[in-house]
């Protein structure tokens, strides 16, 4: 998985996590249902933001949750997910950004896409994905091809780029894709009123997105020799921090203009989260020591560095052929070593053998609940959790 928005638990609390893993496994599953199983590869942490933002402009209906089956990646336990149309709009934007980033990475021939058969087997999967990604947006009234359109512009603006262009010339196809996508869950949601803010939060989102992907891939494209923002514009890490940071404002100027029925998690992740993956980016803060960190195969909800599965109920205990079952499962994807997982048996949340939580946070910083318990037990955690917002 990847994206800039990587919630700690510790952070969120425990009904904000439950809510967060519940859009996350929604648009898994979206992609899974409408586009096979192959698909579920594209789910990201930042296209669920798109999930979270339709259900908190529109409120949660009667059928906005579903129970889904048991999945390896929740210990093999059965979890409420979110459903509808803003996890389908989530799918088809992340689908249309996937195949244009398998794409590009095709076209400037990274590891393995440097040899041709790979590269056109990849490219293959990347066309799919852009089609699958259009019939998702034609169901709910979204056009990708303002995805589509702004992303065939990014080649030829990163190639008239050169010292002295504003990197902010460079990003503005990415700010038009995400502000469209952002926009277009005010129409689903019924909230005409609030597609102007919303437009200008993914746009800032956008420029966000593109400014830290470059800063943390600054060294590595270096060393490959490969295109960089930054370094084929000139840009000093001093002015893209400048540049980050005012988005970070921007995008909670817009949301405070924007009218939720409850916005408590979307203002959580992009108001409180996005500082948190500033400061990431550039290494001014240290990751809390209970990991937030991205997914990677293989990752998932509890996977290495992911978030942990939300919490079974304590007396939901499987008997010992069972509990062997799932701790095999657990055993292959890594989660008994480096992330947090559940107990096959007793069903009690358990740190893996490489990961120990650290003493610089407790779950004192469960009470930041978006500003409405705020207290100063979360002071020197991360939480970030101030009052004034």
């Amino acid at each position: 998985m990847f994206g800039i928005v990587r919630p700690c638990r510790h952070r969120l609390g425990e009904r904000l996590q439950t809510e967060w893993m519940a859009h996350l496994c929604g648009l898994c599953l979206a992609l899974r249902r409408d586009h096979g199983q192959f698909a579920r590869l594209v789910t990201n942490y930042d296209g669920l933001l798109v999930s979270v933002l339709t259900e908190a402009q529109a409120g949660r209906s009667e059928d906005g949750r579903r129970t889904a089956g048991p999945c390896p990646l929740r210990g093999m336990r059965t979890a409420s997910v979110a459903r509808g149309e803003g996890a389908r709009l989530a799918a088809a934007v992340s689908l249309v950004l996937a195949s244009a980033k398998m794409r590009d990475h095709v076209t400037d021939g990274d590891g393995l896409l440097a040899r041709r058969p790979v590269a056109l087997a990849a490219r293959k999967v990347a066309d799919g994905w852009g089609r699958a990604g259009a019939r998702s947006g034609t169901a709910v009234g979204f056009d990708t091809g303002l995805l589509v359109d702004a992303v065939d512009r990014q080649a030829g603006v990163e190639a008239l780029a050169g010292p002295g262009t504003p990197v902010l010339a460079v990003t503005e196809p990415t700010e038009t894709a995400t502000a469209a996508a952002f926009a277009h869950t005010a129409v689903l949601a019924g909230r005409p009123g609030n597609a102007e803010p919303l437009g200008e939060a993914g746009r800032l989102f956008g420029r966000l997105a593109h400014l830290l992907d470059a800063v943390e891939d600054r060294d590595a494209d270096a060393a490959a020799g490969a295109w960089n923002p930054l370094t084929a514009t000139g840009t000093p890490l001093t002015e893209a921090r400048r540049l980050a940071d005012d988005a970070v404002h921007g995008i909670r100027l817009a949301l405070g203009e924007v009218e939720f029925t409850d916005g408590r998690l979307a203002h959580r992740l992009l108001v409180h989260e996005l500082p948190a993956s500033v400061d990431r980016a550039f290494g001014t803060s240290a990751t809390c020591a209970h990991g937030a960190g991205p997914y990677a195969p293989p990752g998932g909800p509890g996977g290495p560095g992911g978030p942990p599965p939300p919490e079974p109920p304590r007396g939901n205990r499987r008997g010992l052929l069972a509990g062997c079952a799932v701790w095999a499962g657990l055993a292959c994807t890594c989660q008994l070593c480096c992330g947090e997982y559940t107990s096959p048996w007793s069903g009690e949340r358990k740190d893996g053998l490489c990961r120990r939580c650290g003493e610089n946070c407790s779950d004192c910083c469960d009470c930041c609940d978006c500003c409405s318990n705020c207290s100063g037990c979360c002071d020197g955690c991360g939480c970030d959790c101030g009052c004034d917002c």
